[in-house]
């Protein structure tokens, strides 16, 4: 081999090797590990005039191997809603989960409550991440009890407010890998 393609190759060498490099670290965590799909985390209280203490909060999760699959995703997510001692509260189980930049929507089967109107629905929220100024939306606000379920990742878009200070959630964008010819 001669001086010229010594070069060459190792040039290529180089480049191989700092694409793969570079690929590595957009679809890892930065630290050379994998990153999950996706995630919605945090907690805020909604902001109301009167005295409603309203509080979502979410750990839901999409793991790196199920990147293209959204309904995989798993967690749990809360809310309550009391005013002057009365209302009530929800955990569901997550399955389905869906982010784009500061954007998420997740749903999920109701699994505890005190609620009857929430026991065993499958209900959503939206959330869009806007550091200390969040803002969130849920299905029951437009989906009648009577009309069934919300389909899975179908939620209105995010039209309240949180409560000032409260609002921490973070969203982890989903990167799509798209299949290459």
């Amino acid at each position: 081999m001669n001086r010229r393609t010594k070069i060459a190759a190792a040039a290529a060498a180089v480049l191989i090797t700092a694409g793969a490099a570079g690929s590595a670290v957009a679809s890892g965590d930065g630290r050379g590990g994998n990153r999950e799909a996706a995630a919605l985390t945090g907690s805020a209280k909604l902001y109301r005039v009167a005295s409603d203490d309203i509080t979502f909060s979410f750990d839901a999760h999409l793991a790196a191997k199920d990147n293209m699959n959204p309904q995989a995703a798993t967690g749990t997510f809360r809310f309550s809603h009391y005013k002057n001692g009365k209302g009530g509260y929800a955990v569901v189980t997550v399955d389905c989960l869906v982010t784009g930049g500061k954007v998420a929507t997740v749903t999920g089967k109701v699994t505890e409550t005190d609620l009857d109107v929430f026991r065993d629905r499958r209900v959503g929220v939206s959330v869009h991440d806007l550091g200390k100024h969040d803002r969130l939306g849920y299905s029951w606000v437009t989906q009648d009890p009577e009309q069934g379920d919300v389909p899975p990742c179908h939620t209105p878009a995010p039209f309240e407010k949180t409560k000032a200070g409260t609002g921490d959630f973070k969203v982890l964008p989903w990167q799509l890998e798209y299949p290459t010819e």
